[in-house]
């Protein structure tokens, strides 16, 4: 197995504010960012890890510093030495440090570097499997996985043995579901056409293209002003229909009782769920409007800092839909841990993908959810946004409103040495030409 002789940091910010791609009411003109990792190893062959944390521009230049300060945590490392502790591993690099993790801790920056860090490695590890990291983690035996997690702080909740009793008890159906899962892919949402910033014409023309293209679900973003939201719903049911599904996302706009009182204006719009509707903090307060909305579900979690607040927010029965986001979270391993704690409340997992590199890198996350974790369908469906892609080695594939099955070695998310170059901040040639 190779060693880790160096990691490599880079600020990349991608300028989309220019086209208010990924527009909402709290974040009006986001550039997509990614602070961006590659662990150089000693193989003969070059093989490298790559994993990178979300930003939306400003700031992007603080996860990197927080990159370099746990780079000496990892460096010299053999992998094999990681991955046989996986667990061990995560715990070193979020509580090894006493003194960087009073900065977090396990959550902020210094967490959203860790995410940068451990999904590299994930995706150094399935690469020298030569597996992508979906498969990997299927063809992992239960006791293996549960050795990559570390159940601090949740075991009130969570053992170890419940874990492994989860991982078991679909393994029966794991073949067929990977059968299916190459045969039809994974069904998902987009939210291209509902950008907070997008005028009336293109978000028709967006919504016609999507339909075209076989979407089946639509998410808009709503949390500016309430009767610009109905006027914008209004649109989007006039273009979808009724038999398709509409879902909204008010990014953190409301106070409780705003939230709740706007939802029902709302509610003619028959929406499936209202995403963020409060601080996502307020444990209590999703538990409230869950409580007090009835019908329309509850959906919060890519702002969620880790394990524990997800463990609360399944006790306090806050939500209907779990929206783990893979950069937020410390990486895989934490993400595994709040899957499991989702399926054992049976609360359905659809992950947060509005960003750079999200849509890589939660394919990997609901495959595996599906096949070896939930072992149903039922309530799940991945967010897909139609931006950055090209930059990707190894892109989604998206058809008939699925995600196809990657089968690239690794976690799908190196960037092409000339969309690096390009987009490096404040040097690239992307940002000589604003």
């Amino acid at each position: 197995m190779p060693t880790i002789t160096r990691l490599e940091v880079q600020d990349i910010r991608f300028p989309t504010s220019r086209s208010l791609d990924g527009s909402d009411a709290m974040n009006a003109a986001p550039d997509y960012s990614a602070t961006y990792v590659t662990l150089h190893t000693d193989a003969g062959n070059g093989l490298s890890g790559h994993g990178l944390t979300f930003t939306i521009g400003r700031g992007n230049e603080i996860c990197v510093k927080a990159v370099e300060s746990l780079a000496y945590l990892i460096e010299g490392r053999r992998l094999d030495d990681i991955t046989t502790e996986m667990g061990r591993f995560w715990r070193e690099l979020t509580s090894g440090d006493s003194q960087l993790r009073w900065i977090g801790p396990e959550k902020g920056a210094i967490h959203l570097a860790t995410a940068a860090i451990v999904n590299a490695v994930w995706d150094l590890w399935a690469k020298a499997e030569g597996k992508p990291v979906w498969k990997l983690l299927v063809d992992m035996p239960p006791e293996q996985l549960i050795r990559c997690l570390d159940f601090r702080f949740v075991t009130d909740a969570l053992t170890p043995e419940e874990a492994l009793g989860l991982l078991r008890r679909n393994a029966a159906g794991r073949a067929d579901r990977e059968r299916e899962m190459r045969e039809q892919g994974y069904p998902a949402y987009t939210t291209s056409a509902g950008w907070l910033g997008y005028d009336d014409d293109k978000v028709r023309r967006l919504a016609r293209e999507a339909l075209a293209e076989g979407w089946t679900h639509f998410k808009q973003k709503v949390g500016g002003n309430l009767e610009e939201d109905r006027r914008r719903a209004q649109i989007l049911r006039e273009e979808i229909g009724w038999e398709r599904t509409l879902m909204m996302d008010a990014n953190q706009m409301w106070d409780v009782d705003e939230a709740i009182a706007n939802m029902r204006r709302l509610a003619e719009f028959d929406p499936l769920w209202i995403e963020e509707p409060t601080s996502p903090d307020d444990i209590l307060g999703h538990a409230e409007i869950r409580r007090r909305l009835g019908s329309i579900g509850v959906a919060t979690g890519e702002h969620c800092h880790n394990r524990v607040m997800f463990k609360q927010l399944l006790q306090a029965g806050a939500l209907d839909y779990c929206q783990v986001d893979a950069a937020r979270l410390g990486g895989l391993n934490e993400v595994i841990v709040v899957l499991l704690l989702a399926a054992k409340h049976g609360v359905p997992v659809c992950p947060h993908a509005g960003g750079v590199g999200l849509c890589e890198y939660v394919q990997h996350v609901s495959l595996f959810d599906y096949i070896a974790v939930s072992g149903s369908l039922e309530g799940r469906i991945l967010e897909y946004v139609d931006h950055l892609h090209e930059h990707f080695l190894h892109p989604v594939t998206i058809r008939n409103g699925r995600y196809q099955v990657p089968t690239a070695p690794g976690y799908s998310i190196s960037l092409h040495p000339e969309s690096l170059s390009r987009h490096v901040y404040p040097d690239g040639a992307a940002w000589q030409d604003s």
